[in-house]
């Protein structure tokens, strides 16, 4: 007797048709209550209830559909050779090759093109275009990849993101219309594509000058500047291989419309399993829930500008101890190694390099004549000629090297699920260990929400009748992985938290950084290091649906700007996938995962020899 379900059915029935779109007969589809992502052949799309409403049952086919198409018609080595460093343009870029390969895939086909079209409304819930009300507010990637999904297939944008393609339409039109236009007659051909892609960036002023395929580095940018030939090399083998393998994660947010891809794996273990998930208020997987990040230009913050939260009866700070029971912190951990065995070895390498710098900050000089020490070698004639003479010996000295603690502030957004966090983890955890033999005292934290739009922030907001611009209206949670006197062996199994399902939400930066700073003045070293490994701007749906667009961004900029300015901590930013230089004076944009271990080394290099 068989017990399959209805669901068990159609799930049976979206993986076989995966696998004919893709033409690939080892595509794996399974059902997930959070973000669809795609790993490889590995589909995860979302879960329809067991009655299977049409609406979710045409949502989850869009985001089958959607990956199938891109395993069938997306070269991924091909696109990351002729992709733009700068993230602005990287975001458009990745955009119109979504597009382009959703159009291409729909030709002929009406139903592809309304599951589609579903998963693209999905999307554009919680895209920032949809509350555009000046051009500064539209993600061009987004407009763009609407305005080349309408040449391609004559679909109007749907109504939710009319007014914000509106905003920058006439100004595309005027600069780039003929290369729109061109765009229709490459559709077939993803290099063609892609050269008249990188033409449309060069007229929009995103880059500057040509970048044609070819012309592309195949092992990706040194970033060891040339310091260590076999170091170099080994960095150049994993550009390459990330090409190779052809792996992407996609999430349904509204920047990454269109399937933007990132390259990387994504976590395949716990998926549908509850007990995963933290329960907290509002945590039930909606669809189109997950944060996503404006591209807006740098705004004036001036100097009143009030930031409140609504009420700090709800947030936490929380021991990462707290959050999980021993066994799953090592049983997540022993997952967080599995996932990167591979990268663990180049970080090392890169830790051991830094290791060696701050060593020889330490002790790396002598005083000589002496009456007392080691016996200078130089001085043995006069030893032999004037036993009786002193000042005949040296001593090591040590060099000042201030004493010195690190503060690593981990962006804890939906987000980053997947690769970035995984190897926001392990570096880390690497890193830490790394300092903590040179004497450097490090600390590990995150940041993120309890609850995705609100949670009982906003539900006592709403009992309180709605008051006008309440202010941040959710749950902020503060983890702290690892305290900064803490041993690394005791923390270690801590950084595998960060692989809980549901544990990555939305992210308030400006607090964080208040509180990450708070921690550090409170400390007694003589220098202070605070370093923020984020992947863009700040975003909360429920405070921003109720209070101005920019209220969270603004708070950062505040924040930033008067730590930079006016606090002794000294404040370093990696972004991973997006441009975090427009905020912070001292910073780094990566866009892909992989850099990340080698930039926090490189970054913390150059910190100390400053010195």
């Amino acid at each position: 007797m068989s017990a399959e379900t209805p669901l068990d059915r159609f799930k049976a029935v979206l993986a076989g048709t995966a696998r004919a779109l893709a033409a690939e007969p080892e595509v794996e589809l399974a059902f997930t209550a959070d973000a669809p992502v795609q790993s490889g052949k590995h589909l995860k799309v979302p879960m329809p209830a067991r009655q299977l409403p049409p609406a979710q049952v045409a949502e989850a086919r869009g985001f089958a559909d959607g990956f199938a198409l891109r395993l069938r018609h997306h070269d991924v080595a091909l696109h990351a050779r002729a992709a733009p460093g700068e993230a602005v343009a990287r975001s458009v870029f990745d955009a119109v090759e979504g597009a382009r390969v959703e159009a291409l895939g729909s030709r002929g086909y009406a139903g592809i093109t309304d599951n589609l079209a579903t998963a693209l409304d999905v999307r554009l819930r919680s895209d920032p275009i949809t509350r555009a009300r000046s051009r500064d507010e539209v993600p061009l990637g987004t407009a763009l990849a609407l305005m080349v999904r309408e040449r391609l297939t004559g679909e109007a944008p749907p109504a939710a993101a009319t007014m914000g393609v509106a905003l920058v339409r006439d100004w595309v039109e005027e600069k780039a219309g003929a290369d729109l236009d061109a765009l229709a007659l490459a559709v077939d051909d993803q290099r063609a594509f892609q050269g008249l892609a990188t033409r449309l960036l060069e007229e929009l002023e995103l880059i500057e000058g040509e970048r044609l395929p070819d012309e592309a580095d195949e092992g990706g940018e040194d970033e060891e500047g040339g310091e260590e030939q076999d170091e170099d090399e080994d960095e150049g083998e994993q550009g390459e291989g990330q090409g190779a393998e052809g792996e992407t994660q996609v999430e349904a947010r509204g920047e990454q419309q269109q399937g933007d891809e990132q390259e990387g794996d994504a976590s395949e273990e716990g998926e549908d399993n509850p007990d995963d998930l933290d329960g907290e208020p509002g945590d039930e997987g909606e669809e189109g829930m997950q944060p996503t990040r404006p591209n807006r230009p740098p705004a004036d913050v001036g100097p009143q500008f009030d930031y409140k939260p609504w009420t700090t009866r709800f947030d936490e700070v929380v021991a990462a101890t707290d959050l999980a029971e021993a066994d799953e912190l090592v049983r997540l951990r022993a997952y967080l190694d599995q996932q990167l065995v591979h990268l663990q070895s180049t970080v090392s390498k890169l830790a051991n390099r830094l290791q060696r710098r701050l060593m020889a900050q330490q002790n790396r000089s002598w005083d000589f004549d002496q009456e007392e020490g080691m016996l200078d070698a130089a001085r043995l004639a006069r030893v032999v000629t004037s036993p009786g003479q002193s000042l005949s010996y040296k001593i090591e000295r040590e060099t000042d090297f201030r004493d010195t603690v690190v503060t690593l502030l981990i962006d804890n957004s939906g987000s980053m699920r997947g690769r970035p966090i995984s190897i926001a983890a392990i570096s880390a955890d690497i890193l830490a260990r790394t300092l903590e033999r040179c004497g450097v005292k490090t600390e590990i934290l995150g940041f993120t929400t309890r609850a995705w739009k609100g949670g009982q922030s906003r539900e006592a907001w709403l009992a309180a009748g709605r008051p006008p611009q309440p202010g941040r209206l959710n749950d902020v949670r503060h983890i702290v992985y690892k305290q900064a006197d803490e041993p690394w062996r005791r923390a270690r199994a801590n950084l595998g938290l960060m692989m809980r399902e549901g544990l990555l939400k939305e992210n308030i930066d400006g607090e964080a950084l208040l509180w990450a700073h708070g921690r550090l003045m409170a400390r007694r070293e003589e220098r202070r290091i605070l370093m923020v490994i984020s992947d863009g701007a700040p975003v909360d749906d429920s405070t921003l649906s109720v209070n101005s667009g920019s209220y969270l961004e603004r708070h950062l900029r505040q924040v930033i700007g008067w730590i930079e300015g006016k606090s002794p901590v000294e404040l370093v930013a990696i972004g991973i996938g997006h441009d975090v230089t427009r905020y912070y004076a001292r910073a780094v944009t990566i866009m892909d995962a992989e850099q990340l271990g080698g930039t926090m080394v490189e970054q913390l290099a150059a910190l100390f020899d400053g010195e």
